[in-house]
């Protein structure tokens, strides 16, 4: 099972085509807000989680997904499913 570090940077490489802030993007932390901070839309969001079920392998709801703002969230909604 991969750990949470593991699964940043690899999330970190999905996120990083579709930031458009590389300054922001450069001090990524669990607490940056992708659309806020990264200044992603929200198209390419729905690609971020696209990318994300295929590299992990699960799958994430509307629900799930309209509650993922940070990176944080991501991360744990990634680590709840791959545990699953």
């Amino acid at each position: 099972m991969m750990d949470r570090k593991e699964i940043s940077e690899k999330l970190k490489a999905i996120i990083e085509p579709y930031s458009q802030d590389s300054s922001q993007f450069e001090g990524l932390s669990e607490q940056t807000d992708l659309l806020r901070d990264l200044k992603i839309n929200s198209a390419h969001l729905v690609d971020i989680i696209l990318d994300t079920e295929d590299e992990f392998n699960i799958e994430i709801d509307n629900d799930t997904a309209e509650n993922m703002h940070t990176l944080e969230d991501v991360l744990n909604v990634i680590e709840q499913r791959v545990s699953s």
